[in-house]
């Protein structure tokens, strides 16, 4: 039993058997509800309007979904073995004061993702009123009205708690699957056959421009699912078992995401046989359909998607994060509305602008953010502790994880180090590889740095850090 403390509460606390209702279906629905939805076709979508055939677009996908597993499952570990969410499992690492700094940057990333997805629902909605009522068109306070009132809708689910993402995610995605392959088929007949819809040829003329595209894009790829890299142990804390979580996520993550974006990668060249263009945008392809039943019944299936995946992805962790900053102040609910502010004041509009600002400025950009945190993360789990962590410890001030005044420095350093040298890379043109790669540069780079410096410690500050586990284990 953790005790009341100034750092938890009852969002925060290790989960308790009954707590545990989470099955393997469980992880599997999570992760094709979180991938079939407006992002990750725009993801897909992209590397064809940026010149990929598909082929080298789907292995493109497939790739950055394995690559990214990795951390997944490593940090996932510590969620189901002890029932601790992100923001206490990082204490251990970058102390009990310092996990503010890496919770804080996945809140900020989370809440810009927030409002992304607020903005696709609200153009989605309001792609619906303009089926139903065309003048709309040519009025801009729909869209602006559409986009606060699914803003709205977000958070009425946020105040209902993480039972009802369970709940809304288990019965949605047999929905979403059924909705994908409806879309899929209906391009087909459009387009010709499948033919057409994938005859079309790489537009790069040599080895280098396709590896200079392609490299970026692979970072891209990982840095989509960077943010649940991070913060996956918020949902592993309710796993029934470490079996479970293992098995649904090796399952879902990699099946769903290359199922999903080859719907993408065949719909948008289909779009460039129908309508002589690669559109990357399914809400502005949609718009183009003169039937408007089938229109509006998939922009109905993108609207639930897209709730979906805000709700899974973009506020269980930030309002776990901002409810770490003062635990008996802020509650997962009011996290929430804070995530939810604060995605408004991030302006989606804009980083959804074009492509290239939503692969290169966006998902690159903030990799570099994310990576170096999950590199250090996973170091100490398992390198430095060998998956032991005192959990009461976790929870108090003065204990093997209070490093100085509640900061690790040598954590604080590896994170600061990996994220300049990833940046260094916009402002130095000869260095810019460095940013084409931030994920990866950020994760070994922080990592081995990590490792270094706590290796370094003296034999008596590095018995305290891996003391035998006071706490009986959660699984």
């Amino acid at each position: 039993m953790i005790q009341a403390t100034s750092l938890t509460n009852e969002d925060l606390a290790p989960t308790t058997p009954e707590h545990r209702t989470w099955g393997t279906y469980n992880y599997i629905a999570l992760w094709f509800s979180m991938s079939m939805e407006i992002t990750t076709y725009m993801l897909a979508s992209s590397l064809i309007a940026g010149g990929m055939n598909w082929k080298q677009a789907l292995s493109t996908i497939l790739l950055g979904n394995l690559i990214v597993l990795v951390p997944m499952l490593l940090n996932a570990h510590a969620g189901a073995k002890y029932g601790i969410p992100f923001p206490v499992f990082v204490r251990a690492s970058f102390g009990l004061r310092g996990a503010n700094i890496p919770a804080i940057l996945r809140a900020i990333v989370a809440c810009g993702w927030f409002g992304v997805q607020s903005w696709l629902g609200g153009q989605a909605i309001a792609a619906m009123v303009n089926v139903l009522w065309p003048a709309s068109a040519h009025m801009p306070w729909v869209l602006w009205i559409c986009f606060l009132g699914f803003w709205c809708l977000n958070m009425v689910i946020v105040w209902r708690g993480v039972e009802s993402i369970r709940f809304l995610q288990s019965f949605s995605a047999p929905f979403m699957l059924v909705m994908s392959l409806t879309l899929l088929f209906w391009m087909v007949h459009k387009a010709g056959g499948l033919g057409p819809m994938l005859s079309a040829p790489s537009q790069f003329k040599t080895t280098g421009s396709f590896l200079h595209f392609f490299f970026p894009m692979l970072t891209a790829m990982v840095g989509y699912w960077a943010t649940l890299s991070l913060n996956i142990p918020d949902f592993t804390r309710y796993a029934k078992s470490q079996e479970s979580q293992i098995f649904g996520q090796a399952f879902g993550l990699p099946v769903a995401m290359t199922f999903y974006s080859f719907i993408g990668i065949a719909v948008t060249s289909a779009s460039t046989v129908v309508f002589g263009e690669p559109i990357w945008s399914p809400i502005v392809l949609l718009g183009k359909f003169h039937q408007p039943f089938v229109a509006f019944l998939a922009l109905i299936a993108l609207l639930v998607a897209t709730l979906n995946v805000n709700i899974g992805a973009n506020v269980v962790s930030p309002s776990n994060d901002f409810s770490n900053l003062a635990p008996r102040l802020i509650s997962f609910r009011t996290g929430g509305m804070i995530t939810g502010l604060l995605g408004l004041a991030m302006m989606p509009w804009k980083l959804m602008s074009s492509f290239g600002t939503y692969i290169f400025g966006w998902l690159v950009g903030y990799s570099a953010l994310l990576g170096p945190v999950a590199g250090i993360m996973v170091a100490d789990y398992f390198l430095i502790r060998g998956t032991r962590l005192d959990v009461r410890s976790l929870y108090r001030r003065g204990g093997p994880y209070e490093y100085s005044k509640g900061f690790n420095p040598r954590a604080i350093a590896a994170l600061i180090v990996g994220v300049l040298v990833a940046l260094c890379g916009l402002v130095i043109p000869s260095l810019r590889f460095l940013y084409d790669y931030a994920w990866f540069v950020g994760f070994f780079l922080s990592s081995a740095i990590y490792v270094v410096l706590m290796r370094a410690f003296t034999p008596e500050e590095t018995h305290s850090l891996e003391q035998p586990l006071v706490v009986e284990e959660a699984l």
